[in-house]
Order: C-alpha cells, then structure tokens, then sequence
C-alpha cells in the first residue's frame, strides 16, 4: 500500500511548485502528476465548471491508482473542496487540499495590508472569502485578481521583465501603498516570483514579503501520510507526468520548473 504513489493535480503546471517541494520534504514517495492544461486555466470558469473539471481530475488520478491525492490548486479548492469532502468515503483515499496562505502573511508584524494575488475565481469563491473573514483584521487584505500570468507560465515565459504590462494593469492603483506581504495565491506564481519582486519595487512600499501555501501544503500531505499509515519509507521520488494537453510540448517545461532553484 505505501509503495503506491501520491496524484497530485493541478489545471495545468503551477502545481509543480508543489510537487518539488514535495519532492524536497517527502523524497521517499513516488508523485504522479497531472495537468488538466487542455481545459486551462481554471481561473476565468464558473464555480460548477470548475467543480465538474477537478472532479474529473480526481478521477482520471484513482483510475492510476494512487493512495493519495494533493489538489495543488488554490482555484478547484476554493470551488469544489467541499463537493470533494462530501464524497471522501467514496474514494477510500486521503485527498489533501491548498488555500491561498493568507493566515501566516496576516500573522506578519506591521500596519501594511497584505496584498492576495490570485485568479479571479479564486478572489471571488465563498471558501476563500470566509477565509478572509476570518483574519483578525479582514480589511487589512486586499484580493487582486491577476489575469493573464497562468497562460504565461503555461508557455515557459519565465523573464521577470515579461510580466511589467500585466503588473501594470493590477498593481497602478496600489501605487504607493505600504505592503507588508503579498500572498502568492496561484500555484503558477512561485515560478516567477522575480516579476513579483521587481513590480513590488516599481510600484509599492514596504517590505512586501513574498508567500506561498506550498510548504505549508506539503506538510500537511506529510501529516496525514502518517495518520494513514501510507509513508513510503524507499521510495526514489520518482515523477510521472500526464496531462489533457500537449504532452510532447508541456513535459519539457514542467521538468524545467521542477528543477527551478535548485543548485
């Protein structure tokens, strides 16, 4: 049984930014990986699109028989966790989900807001705004939702200069704001968190502070590893990669991102 591996999907590649820190936390188990890049991104769909794709997504991951599943997506969480909980006895199988990492970038010390960069349906859904409402100051987080740079990701344009016009667009009436983080809610956005850097300079004050949930995410995944009695104590860390996409085209970047940051 432990032997089996862990499916981790995502609507495309951002969720490699989970995996390899999958791969660095937990190198003993086996990962399969799937990208449901043909019906990305999930950002701009209605809630039931987005719910009947993830869906699918888990699926098509137990018809490969896994013995567990990580949605690395901040977007089908948000739309369809609750869907997914209601069928766990069903599965049989642990599914671990992410949410965008608002709680530890509101923790930080400081009178700035914190800035929660994400898609548009994520911004929007119930669960992520209850999370919000949660905060010990909601108003403190502002959501900005971010066209455009998952289709960028998802074509390997990783230069931090390529991104200006869309910062642009998102981050012009902040200008001057003081920021004390901004949260990386979109798996797709560790790949390039250079552009987020360099338009944090351009256009705000403070130490705005780059988060993500990825860290948090795999712990979590880790956790309940161990509450199953699932870890894989020889495994190679071994990564099969599967998508709805180009798969002759996708598999090259997604290998280039798994092996982005490492020395």
């Amino acid at each position: 049984m432990s032997e089996r591996p862990v499916g981790v999907f995502d609507s495309g590649l951002g969720g490699a930014s989970v995996l390899r820190e999958a791969l660095r936390l937990l190198p003993n188990e086996n990962y399969i990986y799937y990208g449901d890049n043909g019906n990305a991104p999930y950002g701009d769909k209605s809630d039931d699109d987005i719910t009947a794709l993830t869906m699918a997504c888990i699926d098509k991951l137990l018809s490969m028989d896994v013995k567990a599943i990580l949605i690395a997506c901040n977007t089908a969480t948000a739309a369809s966790v609750s869907k997914v909980r209601q069928l766990m006895d069903q599965y049989s199988i642990p599914i671990i989900s992410m949410e965008p990492a608002i709680k530890p970038a509101c923790a930080l010390p400081g009178t700035g807001k914190v800035f929660m960069m994400a898609t548009l349906a994520t911004t929007r859904l119930d669960r992520y705004l209850a999370l919000q409402a949660r905060m010990p100051d909601p108003s403190r987080v502002i959501n900005i939702p971010c066209p455009g740079i998952v289709e960028r990701v998802e074509a390997g344009i990783f230069d931090d200069a390529a991104y200006d016009d869309l910062f642009d667009k998102y981050l012009a009436p902040y200008r001057g704001t003081e920021v004390d983080a901004i949260v990386l809610g979109c798996t797709h956005y560790p790949f390039i968190k250079g552009a987020f850097a360099r338009n944090a300079k351009r256009y705000l004050r403070g130490s705005c502070t780059l988060i993500d949930g990825s860290v948090g995410t795999v712990r979590q995944l880790g956790r309940i590893l161990d509450r199953y009695k699932l870890r894989n104590p020889c495994g190679a860390g071994k990564v099969e990669f599967h998508t709805s996409g180009d798969e002759a085209a996708l598999k090259p970047i997604f290998e280039k991102l798994l092996m982005q940051d490492k020395k």
